[in-house]
């Protein structure tokens, strides 16, 4: 008589995390799951009180995933000007990760982060960059972030339809700039 394989929760949190990469948190169902761990649903829910549960665990993957996409992507870097490096991985991890990016980044559902934090990080992305910016001179760093970020997001936003085909060099090269014309903006106003 052959052995029943036991399925374990690293089995299930991996497969959800393959499915959640591949098609969203909407592809992420109890059955998609099930054949994807090559089980029933019935050692899902032993593991899991709900399905709520397990999207909320995935989901804190997802954001490890990207803690980590991030720290690997600034890793050797030279430091450019405020918001540049940042928004180069931001818009970098739109366009490896389309599902992940929508997962975090477009969903009203959070488990009770706000973007902000998501974004920051522990590693308090957000504040080393406005620091950054306040000691590069600028007069409203908050609002000069504010300015880069809707740009930032706004490009990340475009890959995902297909719309943004910039390499790398010239995303940089339009980040400097828009940061220069913020900055100046901002100095002004």
């Amino acid at each position: 008589m052959a052995r029943k394989i036991s399925v374990t929760k690293e089995m299930v949190k991996s497969a959800a995390f393959a499915i959640m990469r591949e098609e969203g948190m909407d592809g992420l169902t109890a059955r998609r799951l099930a054949d994807k761990t090559g089980c029933s649903t019935q050692p899902i829910f032993r593991i899991y009180e709900n399905m709520n549960e397990l999207h909320e665990e995935a989901f804190a993957m997802a954001i490890a995933y990207y803690t980590d996409f991030y720290r690997a992507f600034m890793k050797d870097r030279p430091i450019e000007k405020p918001f540049v490096n940042f928004g180069l991985a931001y818009i970098s991890f739109a366009l490896k990760e389309p599902s992940l990016f929508r997962v975090l980044f477009l969903s009203k559902e959070r488990y009770g982060q706000s973007l902000y934090e998501l974004l920051n990080g522990q590693d308090g992305k957000f504040k080393t960059e406005i620091a950054r910016a306040q000691e590069a001179g600028a007069k409203d760093p908050g609002e000069l972030f504010m300015k880069m970020w809707i740009f930032i997001h706004g490009a990340a936003c475009m890959s995902l339809t297909g719309d943004y085909d910039l390499t790398d060099q010239q995303t940089m090269q339009l980040l400097e700039h828009s940061y220069y014309a913020f900055y100046n903006e901002t100095m002004r106003g």
